[in-house]
């Protein structure tokens, strides 16, 4: 086994498995990520059912799984043939001891689409298998409809369960230009109403299912002239309680960032905080959108503390569509002041520190992939067919290399002179142009010709002997193929 195997990488779960919506829960000694599940080059969200991935606190680079945990076909509303999917989910420890997970079915027979309830269902073990056991529901038995049911997160506060979810097309001025471009069509159809919009919270009974009281809405639908405004709430609720302040973590309307407010109260007075992580980079260091430095769509995560360090988990498109996505986390740190700053996006991930320059990598753990013209794609896919991580069969690659793609890898410990060889094929001819700078100067480079099976070229490469990023430069003619790096 090489270094490299023996480390962990972006995206943490194999090259096959696609878990987006992650919600990461540390239970004793493992740390459980719950989330949707999409089929690899999937033609529509969460195709499959849920998977739940593990693995030891103080080893995050060994993940497992059981197989599947719970399937749509167990929920009452399950209707074969009518794209009944288990969106993003999320799941609790009970006072019984027992294990919830909350979720929200697609595709059933209700009111317009989305006028679901909240389905839930129950286990002894974090990973299943889960057996239905109801849907949320009002105090006389009837579904719980009080705003649109989207997106559940739970906790178990000191024994109070609270429930979160929700979803927002912002009424006032900055959302109208984005309903009147893309979701005005949606919003008449699914939501109509202003009144039905919003991240909200309310209170379980110990059965689980039974609210207490009424939902409230916790951060503002309209956003003008509030510290929400340009980063308000779309859906992707999340909840955290570090120390006596709860973190509620969710996917802005922007779609690319996960954000988060802070509160000293579970129901209110959240104040907005910032942006946790972009998958474009968009923001850090001031990168404006149509700079960001990956294909980017729907975001969802949250935060959790592992083995005493903290982590945010989100997830990446891949197959230039926003229908195959892949589970990665980055440190973060919370300031003694309860901010976050953003971080960007890596090849790190859960690994303890940087990669080391031996061995091969797989193309795959590219965070850096662009064009120079990458776009957002929401829901769907981009108008145009650029770079992107995609497969054949089992082989995980990148494609659509032309020229001036650039390729980054953050971040590997360098040891100076090393050989740095790339597997590739494709039409064309031309060199990647090596830097451990972006937009910085070349410190070598690797010629590369056409060819139809993969290829092994190399280059001697000065690197510093440092922590560094790694990006490749394509300069030249053609479509390239990239199958992995290597480092000797």
């Amino acid at each position: 086994m090489t270094e490299a195997e023996k480390q962990s990488y972006n995206p943490f779960l194999p090259l096959n498995e696609y878990v987006p919506d992650g919600e990461p829960h540390v239970f004793g000694d493992r740390v459980y990520l719950f989330g949707s599940h999409d089929k690899e080059g999937g033609e529509s969200f969460c195709l499959l059912d849920y998977v739940v991935w593990s693995a030891p606190v103080d080893d995050l680079g060994s993940w497992t799984n059981t197989g599947v945990t719970y399937s749509a076909r167990q929920d009452p509303l399950y209707e074969e043939g009518k794209n009944c999917s288990l969106y993003a989910p999320d799941v609790v420890q009970g006072n019984d001891g027992r294990y919830y997970l909350y979720y929200c079915l697609s595709g059933f027979k209700g009111d317009g689409g989305y006028r679901n309830p909240v389905s839930v269902a129950v286990s002894d073990k974090p990973d299943g298998k889960y057996s239905y056991l109801g849907f949320v529901r009002t105090p006389d038995g009837k579904p719980y409809l009080h705003y649109v049911c989207f997106d559940p997160a739970v906790i178990n506060d000191q024994g109070t369960i609270r429930l979160y979810y929700g979803t927002c097309y912002p009424f006032d001025e900055y959302g109208k230009v984005l309903n009147k471009l893309v979701f005005s069509k949606v919003k008449r159809t699914m939501f109509g109403r202003e009144a039905e919009m919003g991240a909200v919270t309310v209170e379980l009974e110990d059965d689980m299912l039974t609210v207490r009281g009424e939902a409230r809405r916790i951060i503002p639908t309209k956003t003008k002239k509030t510290p929400f405004a340009g980063h308000a709430f779309f859906e992707g609720s999340s909840i955290r309680k570090v120390g006596d302040t709860y973190y509620f973590i969710y996917s802005s309307l922007l779609n690319h960032e996960l954000v988060y407010a802070i509160s000293k109260k579970p129901d209110r007075d959240f104040q907005y905080g910032g942006t946790i992580i972009s998958t474009g980079d968009i923001g850090l260091d001031g990168r404006e959108a149509k700079d960001r430095l990956n294909h980017t769509g729907t975001t969802h995560g949250s935060i959790e503390c592992i083995n005493g360090q903290w982590y945010v988990f989100y997830h990446r498109m891949t197959h230039n569509s926003a229908y195959s996505r892949q589970a990665c986390a980055e440190k973060i740190t919370i300031e003694p002041d309860g901010s976050i700053r953003q971080v960007p996006v890596t090849s790190c991930g859960l690994n303890r520190g940087s990669l080391k320059a031996e061995g091969t990598y797989p193309s795959a753990i590219a965070c850096v992939l662009t064009d120079g013209h990458m776009e957002h794609c929401g829901n769907g896919s981009p108008r145009k067919k650029h770079p992107n991580h995609t497969n054949q069969g089992d082989q995980h690659f990148i494609t659509g290399i032309m020229d001036n793609t650039l390729i980054g890898f953050r971040y590997f410990s360098f040891t100076g002179k090393q050989k740095l060889t790339l597997e590739t094929r494709g039409q064309g001819a031309g060199e990647f142009q090596i830097s451990t700078k972006m937009g910085g100067e070349a410190i070598g480079s690797i010629r590369v010709t056409s060819a139809e099976e993969w290829q092994a070229d190399s280059g001697e490469i000065v690197f510093p002997t440092e922590e560094a990023p790694l990006y490749l430069t394509y300069k030249g003619s053609g479509n390239k193929d990239l199958l992995s790096i290597s480092f000797t």
